[in-house]
C-alpha cells in the first residue's frame, strides 16, 4: 500500500474508536486505537527514511562535488513520492526556523539522526494526515475518543494534531442515505438530523413511507447516538476538512454569468492556491486553453490572464473561447 500513497495529496487514516478491532482485524476488546495512528505514521517513516539513510554517505558526496543547494539535493531524493520541489522547500523551511537540526541546512554536516528529523518534518508536509474515528456510536467510543483527544490536544505527534481529528459514523451515514433512497426520510449528508412521516413533512412533494417499529427504533438510535451528540455523521466533515488541510481553493466553472442567488452550481473544481485564471482555463481542457479569449466573474468583471484566483473574489468564471 505505501507505493499508492505517492499518488495522494492527504491521507483519510480511518480507525475503529471502539477498541472491537485489532491491528490484525480480529474481534477483540478494549484495543487502543492510538496503536493504530502510531502504525500508520511509523510504516511511513520507516519507508521514506529507510531507504534515505542506506544511501546517505553517497548522496552526501555527490552533493558537496556538485556543491547544489540542499533542497535539490534532497528533492532529487524525495522526488520518487510524488512530492515537488515546494514541498522539500517547506519541509526545510520549517527545520531552519525552528531550529530542529543545528547544521540547518547544511547537509554534508547532518547526522542520521539529523535526517531523521528532517524526513518527520518532511512528511508532515508531504503526506497530512486526516483521522476519522469511527465508530463513534459503539459502547467503548467515548472513552477511547477522550483518550485520543487528550493525547493530541495542542500537541502535534505520530503526525497527526488535534484539529485534523474527525469523529465519523460510516454505518450510520449508509443507514440514512439508504433511508432517503427508499423514500423514508429527508437527509442529506452533513446534515444534523433527518424528518421522517413521523414529522409530517412530505419529500418534494413525495408523501414519505411509514416507519415500522424496527426501522423507527434504529433511525431513533442515529438521531441520539450520532446526530445529536455529534452534530453529523462526520463523513462529510473528513472531505472538507480534507480539503482545507491541503488549502485548496474551489473554483465553479460556468457558461453563463446568469443565475440565481440560490442556485446551486453544477461543477466544482478544487485548485491549488495561487493558480491564474489562464492555468485553471488548461487544467480545465487543452482546448480552452488553446482558444482562450477572455475569462469574466460575477457583475462581468473581466479576468487577466494572470489574475490569481481567490475564493469570493473570482472563484464563479466564464471563459470565453475564439469563435464561442
Amino acid at each position: 500500500f505505501l507505493d499508492d500513497l505517492r499518488h495522494a495529496d492527504v491521507l483519510i487514516h480511518v480507525v475503529d474508536a471502539s477498541g472491537t478491532t485489532d491491528d490484525n482485524g480480529r474481534e477483540t476488546k478494549g484495543y487502543d486505537p492510538v496503536n493504530d495512528i502510531q502504525w500508520l505514521r511509523g510504516e511511513i517513516d520507516a519507508w521514506v527514511y529507510g531507504n534515505l539513510e542506506r544511501r546517505w554517505p553517497g548522496i552526501v558526496r555527490r552533493h558537496t562535488a556538485t556543491k547544489a543547494p540542499s533542497v535539490d539535493t534532497l528533492h532529487a531524493q524525495l522526488g520518487g513520492y510524488g512530492t515537488t520541489r515546494d514541498i522539500v522547500q517547506r519541509a526545510m523551511d520549517t527545520v531552519v526556523r525552528t531550529s530542529l537540526i543545528a547544521s540547518k541546512d547544511e547537509l554534508a554536516q547532518w547526522t542520521l539522526d539529523d535526517l531523521h528529523v528532517f524526513v518527520n518534518v518532511f512528511l508532515d508536509h508531504r503526506f497530512p494526515t486526516i483521522v476519522a474515528l469511527n465508530k463513534i456510536d459503539m459502547p467503548d467510543s467515548g472513552k477511547n475518543i477522550a483518550s485520543i483527544i487528550k493525547r493530541y490536544h495542542k500537541a502535534s505527534r505520530d503526525g497527526i494534531s488535534e484539529e485534523n481529528i474527525v469523529l465519523t459514523s460510516a454505518l450510520a451515514e449508509c443507514f440514512l442515505r439508504r433511508m432517503v433512497k427508499q423514500n423514508y426520510i429527508q437527509y442529506m449528508t452533513g446534515d444534523d438530523d433527518f424528518v421522517s412521516n413521523d414529522d409530517g413533512v412530505s419529500n418534494n412533494g413525495v408523501e414519505l413511507k411509514e416507519l415500522d417499529e424496527k426501522t423507527r427504533r434504529r433511525l431513533g438510535n442515529i438521531r441520539d447516538l450520532v446526530l445529536f451528540r455529534y452534530g453529523s455523521t462526520g463523513v462529510q466533515d473528513v472531505i472538507v476538512r480534507a480539503v482545507e488541510v491541503l488549502g485548496f481553493v474551489p473554483v465553479y466553472p460556468v457558461k453563463s454569468l446568469n443565475f440565481g442567488a440560490a442556485e446551486a452550481f453544477r461543477d466544482c473544481v478544487l485548485v491549488r492556491k495561487g493558480t491564474t485564471v489562464r492555468e485553471f482555463a488548461r487544467k480545465l481542457h487543452n482546448r480552452l486553453d488553446v482558444g482562450y479569449a477572455g475569462a469574466e466573474t460575477v457583475g462581468g468583471i473581466q479576468l487577466a490572464e494572470d489574475d490569481v484566483i481567490e475564493v469570493g473574489k473570482n472563484n464563479i468564471i466564464k471563459i470565453t473561447t475564439i469563435g464561442s
